[in-house]
């Protein structure tokens, strides 16, 4: 069967000599496109069997992977010089000085490295190329066939001839391509003897080549999969390092024995008997899962050997997944860990605290919380917390997308599944998640159809592609997020009861930010600082933050401190303040003027008589207190009075904390904690 080859250069022409090389070499068995940069056919490459690339035509390995596949094979092209060009280059006078033109920068300094390695050492070799700003005054210059880019005022040139190919790229080229076999004809033999080659002796290694051993003894140098070959006699005459660390069987142990007593589990036998390849097969050897591939090697019609390619199924899987996120140009990656979450409050701490045991088990996890509460952060620290860090985190807002579309999206399709469907079908999020984690937000946005599927993805761990019929196993941990109460949901009949057990294995509850107490200033200073905000906020602005109902959360909150950094305020007095904080009623359901409350608060003042002020003052002093997150004793209340010219002795702090503790605007505590101002206590001191 025909090979089909794409050879891409820089220059036009050089695509051109090397093409016609590979034709004397492999004949008609290869058919030859030829692509080059500088004239653009390179943009339309062709499939091809084998992608062989000279080392001037990309800038790195980005630019190649623009314009071949990823799982394209490909061949770097290194080039050496004919004996004939080496040995008139060595008759010249020790001590020559010449330049050596060549079509690009790269192409000239390899030029002249590879003749510095062939022994050339009697000529001073000056790298020229075409663009070049200034152009030494030399009168002789040495070529390899680029005439055509050496200066006009040279009148003395030598052309040696192009540059030709190596032996290792025609041996790397022969063994990509499966044509092994073509090294023992005789004109690649007559080739090599035509080249200068001093690596590693090539004349030896070509000799080695004429046998099946020495081959199978190249691959196991250049690649990490373990490999084990036999001959025709079903001796093992090849076994590598890699397979050594994979089977943990020292290669003294098996080299030159049959192959089916000293590795019965490996499919040799079946491979001779029935001449075709293995392929895929996982087997189980020590408890360690194994990927086996066996491939028979068959000369002339007839059976001489095989060979087998081992990886730990472990390994092989996280190279898939390095695919994957090659694929998903590396975007689903959990970006937050559980130092990121901002709060010092107890419902917080304990929610951080829960999260963290459970991102240690496997077990699918619903978040549930209000709009704007962080659910989606927890999710990152979770996965980033968990065993499956090192895999992909794929998020997705089940709410956002129509029901159809995410179907697709989720489990993915084969090609012609539906009008549309992309050419060679799509791998799903499932999929693309696999050994890592899929969070699904606003779960409740799901239909009850999907629901069916998602719970069966969830029990058997495996997806069908929608219009296919292959099972495909996947290893997929479960994050969901909510915003609703799924349990009303499920007693109304739009979530399903089954499904919702299944999430509901490992539940967290996020508390509101209007119960996170100080947390509120917690984040408020860190949006500011991210923002830039230089303003700060007056005592009545503070009270209005503290109060306000904050239905939109950390989200709210953001919005309320980009508005204020915009606005350029040095100090933000309460009428500075965006409308709706000003206003918390506009918010549904929420009021913040209550009458019943007001009613007592006038009762408290005339309760307090002429001394209003005092009780003001021990009120500021436990807000500004519990702004700080500190606590503050009647001694230091005291104290503070005595320094501000108020006299206030330590027992009648200690009547006035008493009184305001009855009517539940602090909360006295005993010992360290000491004396706490309440939410009524300042919504009161907000009234004062």
């Amino acid at each position: 069967m025909q090979k089909s080859i794409a050879l891409i250069t820089l220059d036009s022409q050089a695509v051109y000599i090397y093409a016609m090389q590979l034709k004397t070499l492999f004949g008609d068995i290869v058919k030859i496109d030829t692509y080059n940069i500088q004239d653009g056919s390179a943009r339309s490459i062709r499939k091809a069997d084998l992608y062989i690339i000279s080392t001037d035509a990309f800038e790195s390995n980005e630019d190649i992977n623009k314009y071949i596949p990823l799982d394209g094979n490909t061949v770097e092209i290194r080039l050496t010089f004919t004996r004939q060009s080496l040995n008139e280059l060595l008759k010249l006078p020790k001590g020559t000085r010449a330049m050596f033109v060549n079509l690009s920068s790269k192409m000239a300094i390899e030029g002249v490295t590879r003749l510095n390695q062939l022994g050339v050492n009697n000529v001073e070799f000056v790298p020229i190329y075409p663009g070049m700003k200034e152009i030494p005054g030399l009168d002789f210059a040495i070529t390899p066939g680029e005439t055509r880019h050496v200066p006009a005022s040279v009148a003395n040139v030598m052309d040696i001839g192009a540059r030709v190919l190596d032996a290792a790229t025609v041996v790397e080229i022969a063994l990509k391509l499966n044509l092994e076999y073509l090294l023992e004809q005789p004109q690649i033999y007559d080739y090599f003897n035509s080249i200068a080659d001093n690596s590693y002796n090539f004349n030896l290694l070509y000799g080695r080549s004429i046998r099946l051993e020495s081959r199978f003894e190249i691959l196991i140098n250049i690649l990490d999969e373990g490999i084990v070959a036999i001959n025709e006699e079903d001796r093992v005459f090849a076994y590598n390092s890699k397979v050594e660390e994979i089977l943990g069987i020292n290669r003294d142990q098996i080299l030159s024995k049959y192959a089916k007593e000293v590795l019965p589990f490996i499919p040799f036998e079946e491979c001779r008997t029935n001449l075709y390849e293995i392929k895929s097969r996982l087997i189980k050897v020590t408890d360690t899962d194994i990927s086996l591939t066996v491939t028979p090697v068959i000369r002339g019609g007839k059976y001489i050997g095989a060979f087998a390619l081992l990886r730990r199924f472990t390994d092989e899987e996280y190279k898939q997944h390095k695919l994957r996120m090659q694929l998903l140009n590396k975007g689903h990656k959990a970006k937050y860990v559980f130092n990121d979450i901002i709060g010092s409050s107890q419902s917080m701490k304990k929610a951080v605290d829960i999260s963290k045991k459970m991102a240690a088990t496997n077990g699918s996890i619903l978040i549930t919380g209000e709009s704007g509460t962080g659910k989606e952060l927890f999710a990152h620290a979770i996965h980033n917390h968990s065993p499956r860090r090192d895999y992909p985190f794929v998020a997705i807002n089940c709410a956002a997308i129509p029901d159809n579309l995410l179907e697709s999206e989720l489990f993915g399709y084969d090609e012609g599944a539906f009008t549309g469907a992309k050419k060679g079908g799509k791998l799903g999020l499932f999929e693309f998640a696999h050994k890592g984690t899929l969070f699904l937000d606003e779960i409740e946005g799901m239909s009850v159809n999907l629901q069916v599927k998602l719970l069966r993805v969830i029990q058997e761990k495996e997806v069908l592609h929608v219009g296919g019929n292959k099972i495909i196993n996947v290893d997929v941990r479960i994050v969901a997020a909510t915003n609703e109460n799924l349990v009303t949901l499920v007693e109304n009949g739009s979530f399903r009861k089954d499904l919702y057990y299944r999430l509901n294995t490992l539940p967290i509850q996020l508390p509101p930010l209007r119960d996170r107490g100080d947390d509120i200033f917690l984040l408020f200073n860190r949006i500011k600082s991210e923002l830039g905000g230089k303003f700060v906020l007056s005592k009545d602005a503070e009270i209005a933050f503290m109060q306000h109902s904050w239905s939109g959360n950390v989200r709210e909150l953001r919005n309320y401190v980009e508005y204020l950094t915009y606005m350029d305020i040095p100090s933000v007095e309460y009428d500075d303040l965006p409308p709706a904080l000003k206003r918390d009623d506009l918010h549904v359901g929420k009021i913040k003027s209550d009458e019943k409350e007001k009613a007592q608060f006038q009762l408290i003042l005339k309760s307090l008589g002429s001394r209003e002020e005092d009780y003001k003052f021990i009120l500021t002093q436990l807000y500004d207190a519990t702004r700080k997150s500190s606590s503050i004793g009647r001694k230091a209340i005291s104290k503070q009075a005595e320094n501000q010219g108020i006299f206030l002795t330590e027992q009648e702090v200690r009547g006035m904390l008493q009184q305001m503790d009855s009517f539940k605007l602090v909360k006295v505590s005993k010992g360290r904690s000491g004396t706490k101002i309440t939410e009524k206590g300042i919504r009161f001191l907000q009234e004062l």
